[in-house]
């Protein structure tokens, strides 16, 4: 039976930045060996233009709950556009992709000094791994990378990419397409922000569809699939079996917390009616059958 996952609390400030930007976007959580909480997110301090000033992360810590999360430094200014931070441990590293396009990584041993590297991707199709990578284990070894693009007839995808090392990627076919009659079909592709858990023998995958227009830019659709490669095709019918919710969020990451507890976030940049404006919201997550 698919669990639906349903917002139960009201929205809380979990961490906005006071020096290295005014506001953040997608964003990554990790938790580290001491059970500390870390937050990787885009920010600028642009009034207008976002997406184009956006060159750095924003990295905080704390908990995810109690006082907001402390700002700590920016990571990977390296002079060019960085979007969407996806962190993941293995071993005693963590990896960071980002993008856009070209898919960047950098790694660091302790989530404050960060070394770049250049990651192989092969036989994806041309713009179908633009940006915001999320990075899932496989259950027996490896790991799939879901990745938003566009496809040739400018409908959005998300694609899956296998690794076995996380630096080489195999493209491996469109986890989720769009067509024509989906309402949003921005030239950079609108599903935006995949991020996928697993549970009650499901995959459950989260986007938010979305051509930045206020309208629709807390706009998360909920999938659900017991192929993890395969999450069907979205043609607008929000009716279709494989929608199991509608969230009002933005970009979200899926968090459980040490004490069973499940929570939701959400972000965005200013003047968009983001719940907590001009940082990330929590709000606990429930699943219901």
């Amino acid at each position: 039976m698919t669990s639906i996952p349903r917002i139960t609390s009201d929205w809380r400030p979990l961490f906005a930045p006071k020096t290295f930007g005014r506001y953040v976007n997608d964003h990554s959580l990790i938790q580290d060996d001491t059970g500390l909480w870390h937050l990787f997110g885009i920010t600028s301090h642009a009034t207008e233009d976002f997406s184009e000033c956006e060159r750095s992360f924003v990295h905080a810590e704390g908990a995810l709950t109690g006082d907001p999360m402390r700002e700590v430094q920016k990571v990977c200014d390296n002079g060019v556009r960085a979007w969407a931070p996806s962190v993941i441990r293995h071993g005693p590293r963590y990896y960071m992709h980002y993008g856009p396009s070209p898919m960047r990584l950098a790694t660091s041993l302790e989530l404050t000094h960060w070394m770049e590297h250049t990651p192989v991707v092969e036989g994806a199709p041309l713009d179908s791994c633009h940006r915001d990578s999320m990075v899932l284990p496989k259950p027996n070894g490896g790991w799939w990378m879901y990745i938003t693009g566009i496809d040739d007839n400018m409908n959005g995808v998300i694609s899956v990419l296998e690794s076995d090392d996380l630096v080489h990627w195999t493209f491996r076919r469109y986890a989720l397409q769009t067509t024509d009659t989906c309402g949003v079909k921005p030239p950079w592709g609108g599903t935006e922000s995949p991020f996928v858990v697993q549970r009650d023998g499901l995959y459950v995958l989260f986007i938010t569809l979305t051509d930045c227009k206020h309208h629709n830019y807390h706009n998360t659709l909920v999938f659900a699939s017991e192929d993890p490669t395969n999450f069907g095709t979205y043609t607008g019918q929000d009716d279709a079996s494989e929608i199991v919710a509608k969230l009002h969020t933005h970009a979200p990451e899926i968090i459980k917390d040490s004490d069973g507890t499940w929570y939701i976030t959400t972000c965005g940049w200013r003047g968009y009616h983001t719940p907590i404006e001009g940082g990330v919201g929590i709000a606990k997550l429930e699943w219901k059958a």
